[in-house]
């Protein structure tokens, strides 16, 4: 069952479905931004009655300056309190977003966290997320104003003069025209630019890991060429894209700049007052106001940036918040024994053709001890797995105490199976709280007697702090086989009726 969130993030696929939950708040942010540009327009516009107001024969400006001073205010208030409100809906949706994913992740078959491995799902857990708050943080309100100034700039001087907003706009116009010549082939490039830019990111960690492999056996030119190789792809796609770009682009920075907008309306308002058909505080009102038509545009192109990373960050994050939970049992039954009978299971993983398992059947009687024996790759490992039910098998059954693991809640499951993995995971923590992940209420006299019997308390004793000892990041200060035991010993202290160790 989706949750309300994961109803609203998987409705609309990129950015906006991501943050549709927040869009109120985002909204509101945008809001506030646009308000703060009318508000600057605004003093601007005042600006020019103040020097309207000193024309006169008895000038009294002191009113409009007051006003000016007032807008000005309220934009910086509108301006301040927008980007408050962004980020606080930031945070909002990142705690939103990591708690749902970390909640769907529960849910999923522990198989496909193993198959996606930990840096592909940090990635989307982290960066993604990360990413997106950025992108509602910082971009919503630079958005908001981006595409409100223009409008009310042109709507303004069409108010002032028509003549002179239509010289702007076709300033403004033309920027546009070079703008999408330089834009061209703009989706294409920058699809490869990114894939070029992963492949030196993977390059560079493949490198950087495979360090003592590389010492070993290689003198670097083999390991080292792939990343030469990759930041050579990066080079011709990057240098092909200025090439292709650069003149237009300058060129629309160009037209782009307050500028050219200005000498256009300095040469057309000459024009005018000379003909007697445009007053000059008509005229150093345009000038005040036109040239930020153009200059607003400026950020939305950087924005349209952001806007595809942001976006290919949310395709990520729904593509994992989509991948379906492992089913669980209307009606949960509960095993009698402990018993374990796989009868006639065939298996596949999804992206390899062909069974892994055809039609297996054998059965483990309860309090036994059972060892699977066979070379590299015939499947011992899957057999394993597909007991604590990281997979679903494609046809049989495994029934545990005559129960189908897939009629059995995933609570009963686990309180009859403990696992142990080939890859020894420690947490920078104590021995004694690592061996007691399965069972944090268990005594100290308990967490002993699981060392003692996966021969761990030996070397437990001899460590600096003892059972108080860290393990380090990972368990790296302990050597695989210490890993190993303190693995064991966690099982073992967990006091399941099965233990599977692969």
């Amino acid at each position: 069952m989706k949750s309300p969130l994961a109803h609203g993030m998987l409705s609309k696929p990129g950015i906006w479905g991501v943050m549709a939950p927040v869009m109120g708040g985002i909204r509101g942010a945008m809001a506030l931004a646009a308000l703060g540009s009318m508000a600057t327009i605004g003093a601007v516009v005042v600006l020019a009655l103040v020097v309207h107001e000193l024309l006169q024969s008895d000038p009294q400006p002191a009113r409009w300056m007051v006003l000016a001073l007032l807008l000005t205010a309220v934009a910086l208030i509108l301006r301040g309190a927008s980007f408050t409100l962004s980020h606080l809906v930031a945070f909002r949706l990142e705690t939103m977003l990591r708690t749902e994913l970390a909640e769907h992740l529960a849910r999923v078959p522990l198989g496909f966290l193993l198959s996606s491995g930990s840096g592909a799902l940090t990635k989307v857990i982290q960066d993604d997320v990360k990413d997106l708050h950025g992108f509602v943080a910082d971009s919503t309100p630079l958005l908001g104003r981006s595409v409100t100034a223009p409008v009310v700039t042109l709507v303004v001087l069409l108010v002032i003069d028509w003549r002179l907003a239509l010289v702007a706009l076709g300033v403004l116009l033309a920027g546009v025209l070079v703008l999408r010549l330089a834009m061209r082939d703009h989706r294409e490039l920058s699809e490869r630019y990114d894939a070029e830019r992963e492949r030196i990111n993977g390059a560079v960690i493949e490198f950087v890991q495979a360090m003592p492999v590389v010492r070993t056996f290689d003198d670097g030119s083999t390991s080292f060429r792939r990343y030469h190789q990759a930041l050579s792809a990066f080079h011709g796609v990057l240098a092909h894209w200025v090439e292709a770009s650069s003149t237009s682009g300058r060129l629309a920075m160009i037209v782009l700049s307050p500028l050219p907008t200005l000498i256009a309306l300095l040469v057309a308002g000459s024009l005018l007052f000379a003909s007697g058909s445009l007053s000059f505080a008509v005229w150093v009102g345009v000038l005040l106001i036109g040239t930020g038509m153009a200059e607003a545009l400026i950020p939305l192109m950087w924005l349209s940036g952001f806007i595809r990373k942001a976006n290919g960050s949310a395709l990520r994050i729904q593509s994992l918040r989509s991948e379906p939970p492992l089913p669980e049992p209307l009606s949960a039954q509960q095993p009698v024994g402990s018993d374990i009978v796989f009868d006639s299971v065939s298996f596949a993983y999804g992206e390899r053709s062909g069974d892994v398992l055809h039609e297996v059947s054998f059965c483990v009687p309860a309090g036994t001890v059972t060892a699977l024996v066979g070379p590299s790759g015939s499947g011992k490992s899957t057999v394993a797995r597909l007991l604590p039910r990281f997979w679903d098998v494609r046809a049989g059954a495994i029934r545990i105490g005559g129960v189908d693991v897939r009629h059995m809640s995933a609570q009963t499951l686990m309180s009859h199976v403990a696992f142990v993995f080939q890859d020894t995971f420690l947490f920078h923590d104590t021995i004694a709280d690592n061996i007691r992940l399965g069972r944090p209420d268990a005594t100290m006299a308990e967490v002993e007697r699981a060392a003692r019997a996966a021969q761990a308390h030996d070397f437990i004793v001899q460590l600096p702090e003892g059972y108080e000892t860290r393990a380090g990041d990972r368990g790296g200060r302990l050597s695989g086989g210490q890993r190993q035991r303190i693995t064991i010993a966690r099982a073992i202290l967990q006091d399941r009726p099965i233990v599977v160790l692969d």
